[in-house]
């Protein structure tokens, strides 16, 4: 019987590249495209439509892809992130998410296509040297501890919903430095705009504050 996977990713190349990979692999099949959260979501509404397996990448256009993977789960697909993102807070996260397997993008077909062939019979594929860490518990679990005392302290200051102008205020700095030092924060942290900056933040002192 065929594996079925989903593909979500917003690079058309990408999801090209990968679908023609998946279908020269013998008993795997491609059922369904997305281009992000939205599209996913519209695919899952149908229960016409299933997979065995989601292809999914953590940066979609519109948000983070690991919201779909309760959503995934709740329909019986198994998600492995296929993604650029290799950093170990970020893997640490997928694991707290749900994921089954983690592979990144610069992996070779042969093994993307062994990491399906093992999620779908149950296990979970992980790159050996993150289990290794997750053995000696070493996995770096925090994102912002890249950041230094003064970029948390705007991070913090951002996620409450407060302009520059306030935030240079509070800070006794000038609305230029916290424009820079904002900047510095979203190129260390990998993000676009100060939105997913406020939203990582929240979700950050969300799990802090469980702990």
């Amino acid at each position: 019987m065929s594996i079925t996977v989903l593909l979500i990713d917003d690079h058309p190349l990408t999801r090209l590249g990968t679908a023609r990979t998946l279908e020269k692999t013998p008993e795997m099949a491609v059922v369904g495209q997305c281009e992000d959260i939205k599209s996913t979501r519209h695919w899952l509404a149908d229960p016409a439509n299933t997979a065995d397996i989601a292809l999914l990448d953590r940066i979609l256009p519109d948000g983070d892809g690991l919201s779909l993977v309760a959503e995934l789960k709740r329909r019986g697909t198994r998600a492995i992130m296929l993604t650029m993102a290799g950093e170990d807070f970020e893997i640490s996260e997928a694991l707290t998410a749900g994921v089954d397997g983690y592979i990144m993008k610069s992996a070779d077909p042969e093994q993307l296509v062994h990491a399906i062939q093992s999620v779908a019979q149950g296990n979970s594929m992980f790159p050996s040297h993150i289990m290794q860490k997750l053995a000696r518990g070493e996995l770096q679990q925090d994102m912002f501890s890249k950041l230094s005392n003064r970029e948390r302290e705007i991070v913090e200051l951002v996620a409450q919903g407060l302009p520059n102008k306030t935030i240079s205020s509070r800070l006794n700095l000038s609305e230029n430095t916290v424009r820079n030092h904002l900047s510095n924060i979203m190129e260390k942290l990998g993000m676009q705009n100060r939105v997913q900056v406020a939203t990582s933040a929240l979700k950050h002192l969300r799990i802090t504050d469980k702990h």
